[in-house]
């Protein structure tokens, strides 16, 4: 029996595109995060563990330095962190609706003769959570943060370094808010997730994607959000397209896409209107008009999305040229023999109670301009120091640049 192979192949009109498209390539090649994390001691992989990442410590400090940096956002905007656990019964997903539509991308296993699975998302725990007690409606809106683990069962084949994994963390929230409190709380959103992108020096696409035609829900419930969505992206001053149809069948959402240094796009952070999961967990507040009761909206909103994505992008956007408050190595120390490592060691020392990341070089079998190159390969972003003489019998607290 035959076989068909198939062969792609790429044209351009002349020679001029042609070299430019090259040195894209070339370029893209060298900030590759995969590339760069090996370069830089930040990750790995290893078969044992496919889609699940290894952090060395100069990767797990970037990792927990972008949690650390949300989580005081977070505190300035009135959400609050929970933590949720990472086991359910199926039966959970089972009301969610995710084991209907998700099963297959779930890491299930038995206990007991009962079905449970690794979780693959937060919100089914978070509204089980809402709906531990009555809510009045003077509580609302209540903001639950959760950096738990999250498991999802990809295909090995789809498995990419950091942007396609099994296990991931992200800045996953949900907001249990009053319909008439979703304008103010997307507008809240879109702001918190243009101040993260700006200290990155993103630029960001958006996109309002409306009713498809498989929509559940009440109409005039879709209308009024759809109106205050669009409402909150003209207020947003930022340009932003109309994709009729493209909604989730629970609710409308709004797009957004990250533009890196080489103006690839990336979508990372989301904002997702959700009329559904409140119904399937019967979720509901008193409205303070009698024993009345309503319905929450539930938001679904991250802005970084997945660390791991994240910090793959992050990578290869400042080609593994760190920013100073996210970089592993902001100092190098070199001494220049051994005689001075006692000295490099204390001033290492200072500079660690400081604050700030230092590495120390003092391998005797290092010259001083490979200990330097080296430290230029690292993405050291200070200057390297380098001690002499001069600055040991000084005792100088001010290093001279060698």
């Amino acid at each position: 029996m035959e076989s068909l192979q198939r062969i792609y192949g790429i044209s351009f009109p002349d020679k001029k595109e042609l070299k430019e498209w090259q040195k894209f390539q070339e370029e893209a090649k060298q900030r590759d995060h995969r590339k760069i994390g090996k370069e830089q001691e930040l990750f790995f992989f290893h078969e044992h563990s496919p889609g699940s990442c290894f952090f060395f410590p100069k990767g797990a400090f970037i990792y927990n330095t972008l949690i650390n940096f949300i989580k005081s956002e977070y505190r300035k905007r009135g959400f609050e962190e929970v933590m949720s656990p990472n086991i359910y019964n199926s039966k959970l997903f089972i009301t969610s609706g995710h084991w209907e539509h998700y099963a297959d991308n779930l890491f299930a296993f038995d206990v007991e003769k009962e079905k449970f699975a690794l979780k693959p998302m937060n919100c089914p725990g978070h509204c089980l959570m809402f709906a531990h007690r009555s809510r009045s409606w003077r509580e609302l809106p209540i903001r639950f943060a959760d950096f738990g683990v999250l498991h999802r069962n990809e295909l090995s084949g789809a498995l990419t370094g950091l942007t396609r994994v099994r296990r991931f963390q992200q800045d996953d929230a949900h907001i249990f808010c009053r319909p008439e409190q979703i304008k103010d709380e997307m507008r809240g959103a879109l702001n918190f997730m243009k101040s993260v992108y700006d200290t990155f020096g993103f630029t960001l696409k958006l996109n309002l994607s409306t009713r498809p035609e498989n929509f559940l829900g009440d109409i005039e419930m879709w209308n009024d959000a759809e109106k205050q969505l669009e409402e909150c992206l003209v207020e947003f001053a930022q340009p932003w397209k109309l994709n009729p149809g493209d909604g989730a069948f629970y609710g409308p959402k709004i797009d957004i896409q990250i533009m890196d240094a080489l103006k690839r796009p990336h979508q990372c952070a989301t904002i997702q209107l959700d009329f559904q999961l409140p119904i399937r967990f019967n979720l509901n507040y008193v409205t303070g008009e009698g024993d009345e009761k309503k319905r929450p909206v539930i938001i679904h909103r991250a802005i970084l999305g997945s660390m791991e994505r994240m910090i793959a992008v992050l990578t290869e956007n400042y080609g593994g040229k760190w920013p100073l408050w996210l970089s592993p190595r902001q100092v190098m120390i070199l001494a220049v023999s051994s005689k001075f490592d006692d000295y490099a060691e204390s001033v290492r020392l200072q500079m660690h109670e400081a604050g700030l990341q230092v590495d120390l070089e003092k391998d005797p079998g290092l010259t001083l301009n490979k200990k330097i190159r080296t430290a230029a390969v690292g993405a050291i972003q200070l200057h390297p120091r380098c001690w002499g003489e001069r600055g040991d019998e000084r005792d100088s607290k001010h290093p001279h640049t060698g």
